[in-house]
């Protein structure tokens, strides 16, 4: 099925005009859990990997006392994953069902312990692979359709896993490898996606406030501008005018490709290319969730209201990626050359 982006609740370029050539496309991923294979767009699927191609390791450091979770295999996060979906539905039918059965139990016992630390280079974890044929690709190579994205099971910092990029033409890959190495240990269960197919959307996007020079920044807190243009923007969850607009008029939440950079942990850095000095752009945001309480405008038409009437999970939270407790990592690219060294945004 199509996912569909309600209208916004108001065309901000009535209110301040100065922001329509600002004005930028984003494309949503909708992602949504399903059986990728390795010829669709997916999060979390398999990849259209060579076969004749070394998979991808992460050289580290890969330091054990700065793991925030239970360290378990991809095979392990799985399974007590399979647990809980059968708990939900369960319950879902009957609050008074167990909350685990006693296969479940036992399922929890053998998967739930954690792994042993790893040391050494450690195998990467397909995060997304895009086709351009589904999804427009920022700055994409020529002679490429194909971006895939992988990134280290474990954290790196404040930037999060660390990722790495892979452009390619998918019609040069006559073989593809069958089982790709996994990590013996994932730091955190939310450095797993869940396997989703995807429905891209594009909608417009405007940037951060903070990105505002200061005369937008005053029309945009001016109420009686929001009055004079019939605009409402007091919806009970926005604190003020500017608040509004970063909820609901600038930057889509969610997973996406290009757009405005989403900034709210910190004022907008610098984003030139380590290499030339070139400003790097959005290429791809990975995001803990598709919408929020202060985004909920967002929510796709054809999703429910109420998150417990929904199978399997929530669906704000459809890849089970978790970033720092619910941030995103937005990967920047620099247009010049894809050999440069793209840039990792936490916000």
């Amino acid at each position: 099925m199509s996912f569909t982006t309600p209208p916004r609740p108001f065309d901000v370029t009535a209110l301040t005009p100065r922001l329509a050539p600002l004005a930028r496309t984003a494309t949503r991923l909708h992602p949504r859990p399903g059986s990728p294979t390795v010829h669709d767009s997916s999060v979390g699927g398999p990849l259209l990997w060579p076969a004749d191609e070394p998979w991808p390791h992460c050289e580290g450091p890969h330091d054990a006392s700065l793991a925030e979770d239970t360290p378990r295999s991809a095979e392990d996060i799985r399974a007590l994953r399979r647990v809980r979906a059968a708990s939900a539905e369960r319950r879902l039918r009957d609050r008074r069902a167990p909350v685990r059965t006693p296969e479940e139990d036992e399922v929890w016992r053998r998967h739930g312990g954690g792994r042993p630390w790893f040391e050494g280079p450690v195998p990467m974890l397909p995060v997304a692979q895009l086709y351009a044929r589904d999804v427009p690709l920022p700055a994409r190579p020529a002679g490429s359709d194909l971006l895939q994205v992988l990134w280290c099971p474990c954290g790196h910092g404040v930037s999060e896993p660390r990722t790495a990029l892979f452009w390619r033409s998918a019609a040069t890959v006559t073989e593809v490898l069958d089982a790709p190495p996994e990590p013996p240990a994932i730091e955190k269960d939310g450095y797993l996606p869940r396997p989703c197919l995807l429905t891209p959307e594009q909608v417009t996007e405007y940037p951060s406030t903070m990105e505002l020079d200061e005369e937008l920044q005053d029309q945009l807190s001016d109420e009686s501008r929001w009055e004079a243009a019939g605009a409402e923007w007091d919806d009970g969850e926005a604190e003020d005018p500017q608040d509004f607009y970063f909820r609901n008029l600038a930057t889509a939440p969610g997973w996406k490709t290009g757009g405005w950079t989403f900034w709210s942990l910190t004022d907008p850095e610098p984003r030139d290319c380590p290499t030339c000095g070139t400003e790097e752009i959005p290429l791809l945001t990975i995001a803990s969730s598709e919408w929020d309480d202060g985004s909920v405008s967002w929510r796709p038409a054809e999703d429910p209201a109420d998150p417990a009437q929904h199978l399997p999970g929530d669906p704000s939270e459809p890849t089970l990626v978790d970033i720092r407790g619910g941030y995103t990592l937005q990967l920047h690219v620099c247009p010049a050359s894809p050999d440069h060294p793209h840039l990792q945004i936490m916000e």
